[in-house]
């Protein structure tokens, strides 16, 4: 049997380990610091109550990942009373400003749907392999390589430079090349 204190010490290691990368998995999903860090704070304070089961069963992460995951993803049940509330209180004060980057790709990731949101965080930002992000999202693997096929695709046209009607030329019956 561990004692309360070493119970403790586990999982304040594993959140020194795994916090950092877990937020910024969730934010890449939800696009929203606070809701990912919210998310993780919450997530871990789960994992606390069951801490027991979950460190005995072998690596934690996963758990905690989705139920960070699940809680982020359901906060968009409250974005209602978020924009009243904005309204009734006005603006958030000015944030520093991001990177023009930064700032591109979570627009892009926000026009994913949340399926393919959540395949390309897991796989791409945590680098879990399609069979561990499968397991984790309870879909097949075909599944995951699916949305991960869509969304790179829609990633890739919303992050390029080039639009696409200049990328490639058809030619025209006759051989004449169209732009």
């Amino acid at each position: 049997m561990v004692s309360p204190d070493e119970a403790w010490r586990d999982l304040e290691a594993f959140y020194a380990a795994t916090a950092n990368p877990l937020v910024a998995a969730v934010y890449a999903v939800t696009g929203d610091a606070a809701d990912a860090e919210d998310a993780v704070q919450e997530a871990y304070a789960r994992a606390w109550q069951r801490w027991s089961a979950l460190s005995a069963e072998g690596d934690p992460t996963p758990w905690v990942r989705t139920v960070a995951l699940r809680l982020a993803v359901s906060t968009w049940r409250k974005a209602r009373n978020r924009l009243r509330a904005q309204l009734r209180h006005g603006p958030p004060p000015h944030a520093p400003a991001l990177a023009p980057d930064h700032v591109a790709l979570v627009a892009a990731l926000r026009g994913l749907s949340a399926e393919q949101r959540t395949a390309v965080v897991l796989h791409h930002l945590l680098d879990l392999p399609v069979a561990q992000v499968a397991r984790e999202t309870g879909v097949s693997e075909a599944a995951v390589r699916t949305r991960l096929s869509r969304a790179r695709r829609t990633l890739r046209a919303r992050l390029t430079d080039d639009p696409p009607h200049r990328r490639s030329t058809t030619t025209h019956e006759k051989g004449v090349r169209l732009p």
